[in-house]
């Protein structure tokens, strides 16, 4: 099961995650109370090691930012979360993640999209994504979608990821809320949601 710690603002939360084999930490460079500065985000991802993948989120920024933020930071993937088209994902020189909401998303939409994954999260509130609540995931299987690009986002925690997973059946979960504890990441939430989610699923 890949895991995404998302919305790192700090190397003492970044190493935890990358000690207890994440496989992306997510940097928000987007208005988010998570937003992190390229020059911050830089600075920790120096430290994380090349097996972790460090995927920048953006919502509708140009492609010239991305690229000189990706490029500054060391990114290694983009996560798209906003409007942007299959067109212009296209034109984008990494590997991309495709954020949805659960009530945008339709099969014919996601096979024209150009992704490494989709993220398929709840409905907004005020910004995209991070709303931190969970929708139904049994909607997830009326997609009949291509399940090993799928990652699943809003609302995990760790007294409900394992749920998550054996309902939806995705390739990997995505948090950020989940693992915080008064709005600043929580080191031991980091540690049990990723052992939780990375231990064999029971039936």
């Amino acid at each position: 099961m890949l895991v995404k710690i998302c919305g790192i603002q700090t190397e003492e939360a970044a190493k935890v995650a990358t000690n207890q084999q994440a496989n992306m930490i997510g940097f928000v460079f987007t208005p988010s109370k998570r937003r992190i500065s390229p020059k911050r985000a830089a600075a920790i991802a120096k430290n994380i090691p090349t097996s972790v993948k460090k995927v920048g989120v953006f919502v509708n920024e140009s492609l010239n930012n991305i690229k000189f933020i990706a490029k500054h930071v060391g990114l290694d993937m983009i996560q798209l979360h906003g409007d942007e088209s299959a067109s212009f994902a296209k034109e984008i020189p990494y590997p991309v993640i495709k954020a949805f909401s659960i009530d945008e998303i339709n099969k014919s939409t996601l096979s024209i999209y150009p992704c490494e994954y989709y993220l398929i999260d709840s409905p907004p509130t005020k910004y995209r994504g991070g709303s931190g609540k969970t929708f139904q995931w049994e909607r997830i299987n009326e997609l009949k979608i291509d399940k090993s690009k799928l990652i699943i986002a809003g609302g995990l925690s760790i007294d409900n990821v394992e749920q998550a997973i054996k309902t939806a059946t995705p390739a990997g979960v995505d948090v950020s809320s989940g693992v915080e504890t008064n709005g600043i990441k929580d080191l031991t939430k980091i540690k049990q949601f990723i052992e939780i989610a990375k231990q064999p699923v029971s039936s």
